[in-house]
C-alpha cells in the first residue's frame, strides 16, 4: 500500500490533462496491486492466493510500464520515477518469494 500512496502523492504534480489518462491508468494499476493481494488472502485456497499475487505481479509490471512512459514522454523526471521503479521492484521482489513460499514443495 506504501507504493500506491507514493504513487498518488506523484502524480498530483502531473499535468491536468493527463488527469483521465496517463495518471489513471498508473494510479490503477498501483492500487491494484495490494488489492489483489489482499483479496486472494481472502480466498479460501491457497492455490486462489497463488493465482491472485501473481495478477498482483502484472500489475505492478504494468506500473513500472506506465512510469518508464511517462518519463519517456517527460510527464515525470528521471529523479521521480527511478525511486518509485526501486520500490516497484522491492515489493516484486517480495510477491516472488511469497508465491514460492505457497507453492508446494
Amino acid at each position: 500500500m506504501d507504493l500506491a500512496v507514493s504513487i498518488y502523492e506523484t502524480t498530483r504534480a502531473w499535468p491536468r490533462d493527463e488527469l483521465y489518462g496517463l495518471t489513471t491508468q498508473v494510479r490503477r494499476a498501483a492500487t491494484s496491486v495490494p488489492a489483489n493481494i489482499a483479496e486472494g488472502y481472502g480466498r479460501e485456497s491457497r492455490a486462489s492466493y497463488q493465482q491472485f499475487l501473481r495478477i498482483a505481479q502484472g500489475s505492478l509490471k504494468e506500473l513500472e510500464t506506465h512510469l518508464l512512459i511517462a518519463q519517456r514522454v517527460g510527464i515525470a523526471s528521471h529523479e521521480t520515477v527511478e525511486p518509485l521503479m526501486t520500490r516497484s521492484e522491492s515489493v516484486g521482489t517480495l510477491l516472488r518469494l511469497l508465491i514460492r513460499k505457497l507453492s508446494p514443495e
